[in-house]
């Protein structure tokens, strides 16, 4: 080959790999969704996700190009009334601060919140709420190829006092699927005589109840839209990821843990509800006394799998589920 036809080939071969990133970009439209007019959809080619400017700050669709959104879209009759007014659920994601406590926690965000819009990002920031003295913010990025999203969770203590409170990222996801959360090791009793591993339970948690399932590996809970029965647990979830297969897709929840800090809920940093035809898979932070003007920051990132069924036992799911793991990044706290 001439030095003339080499110096073509690498020409080329440059012209693709700059086409190829050029090609590879988000797009921020405005569009109205889930009755509501301004909402904006973030998209790479690959997935979709939207979130609104109406209410929140709210994601209120993750899907694939063309596909069905994964997440819970709840009418208006699922609600809470409190002192503070009516509080929707709605469905999607939304940020709270912990521990639950009414009506605190249920304070109103029907009202529309501030956009910025950002490279391949759209932040969302919450008025402060009046009863609370607390401010949300909700940065959603996407990537440039692939499915990851990355949902920075932001609040910040607009009182002249300290609260203490933990981020807390509640996903709904839509019915019909079963939800995935790893369990600590298997480790006999020969070899380890410590507890290894923690499970939170409610007072209204009944473990005899059909769509919990315990193994070894992995605490499986699926959807049942005839039983509208609260259930919910909680974890000390180390290795930081749960999942949700519905449909023939899977939707992977990724975030933190550290190993000395202190989680809410008697040590909770994951936690998962379900009451009829949804499950709320949710992530929570360490808590922390947030000095007045001070903020903090709690991360997820999320992928979606086309294509995946997941089997009965727990060693084939592991098998499924191993592969797709590792194309994912836990955040670092």
């Amino acid at each position: 080959m001439t030095k003339r036809t080499l110096a073509v080939a690498f020409a080329a071969a440059a012209f693709l790999s700059v086409a190829g990133v050029e090609a590879a970009k988000v797009t921020i439209e405005k569009i109205p969704y889930f009755h509501q007019p301004n909402c904006y959809k973030l998209s790479n080619g690959d997935v979709d996700i939207i979130v609104t400017s109406d209410i929140g700050p709210r994601i209120i669709a993750y899907r694939f190009v063309g596909g069905d959104n994964m997440l819970a879209e709840l009418s208006a009759s699922d609600k809470v009334e409190t002192e503070y007014g009516v509080w929707h659920a709605w469905g999607g994601h939304r940020l709270w601060h912990a521990p639950e406590e009414k009506p605190r926690s249920y304070v109103p965000d029907d009202s529309p919140v501030q956009v910025m819009q950002e490279p391949a990002s759209i932040r969302l920031t919450q008025d402060t709420e009046k009863p609370t003295g607390i401010q949300k913010q909700m940065l959603v990025t996407l990537e440039p190829r692939g499915t990851q999203v990355t949902v920075t969770m932001t609040l910040t203590n607009k009182n002249l006092w300290a609260i203490d409170l933990a981020p807390w990222g509640l996903t709904i996801v839509k019915g019909g699927g079963i939800e995935v959360i790893p369990q600590e090791p298997f480790i006999s009793h020969d070899e380890k005589l410590l507890p290894g591993r923690s499970m939170v339970l409610w007072n209204y948690t009944d473990l005899s109840d059909p769509r919990w399932k315990l193994g070894k590996k992995f605490v499986i809970l699926k959807v049942d839209a005839t039983n509208a029965v609260e259930q919910k647990l909680g974890f000390e979830n180390k290795p930081g990821w749960a999942a949700y297969a519905v449909n023939g897709n899977l939707f992977v929840k990724r975030f933190g843990y550290q190993e000395s800090a202190t989680y809410p809920d008697q040590g909770c940093n994951y936690e998962t509800y379900t009451a009829g035809n949804f499950i709320e898979m949710e992530s929570l932070g360490p808590m922390v006394k947030l000095q007045p003007g001070q903020s903090v920051t709690h991360v997820e990132h999320w992928y979606l799998f086309k294509d995946i069924k997941l089997p009965e036992s727990e060693s084939a799911i592991d098998a499924a589920l191993t592969p797709l793991l590792k194309q994912t990044a836990q955040p670092s706290k």
